[in-house]
């Protein structure tokens, strides 16, 4: 007999379990849903988040708010620059930097993006009770907490 998630869950490691496989299976869903229209990967899609999130952005730290090492992170903007999502501009401060920014097509497909996982994830949550809904507002802060450690 499987143990329920609510008994594997009683334990540290056992919420660890739990909730990396929910995490990750909700995570692989929402990619699923993703606007049909876009070629983007989800790297890429993370870091057109980041620029328009935080604004313009040097490639180290791109690379540092992603955890990735700086030339995967130049090839990464290489490509949403060559493809037009992104641009560059030498930084005015100082002359060995170059700032990156989200560009107008990268701001409008990752919008797009957002609203079909969003709208999805939306549908979801109608079929739980408004307590279940209110334990996840009340959840949500946390995951954030842990996904930002």
């Amino acid at each position: 007999m499987t143990p329920t998630v609510e008994a594997v869950a009683r334990t540290d490691a056992g919420l660890a379990s739990q909730l990396r496989v929910s995490v990750m299976r909700l995570a692989r869903r929402l990619r699923n849903e993703r606007d049909p229209q876009n070629s983007l990967g989800v790297g890429a899609i993370s870091v057109l988040g980041v620029l328009l999130r935080h604004g313009e952005q040097t490639v180290g730290q791109l690379a540092a708010h992603e955890r990735v090492q700086p030339p995967s992170m130049t090839r990464t903007v290489g490509c949403l620059v060559d493809e037009g999502y992104a641009v560059r501009r030498p930084s005015e401060t100082d002359g060995r930097s170059t700032l990156v920014a989200i560009s107008e097509k990268g701001r409008q497909t990752l919008l797009a993006d957002r609203r079909r996982r969003e709208a999805w994830l939306a549908r979801q949550l109608k079929d739980l009770t408004p307590e279940e809904r209110d334990l996840l507002r009340q959840v949500a802060p946390l995951i954030e907490r842990l996904a930002s450690a």
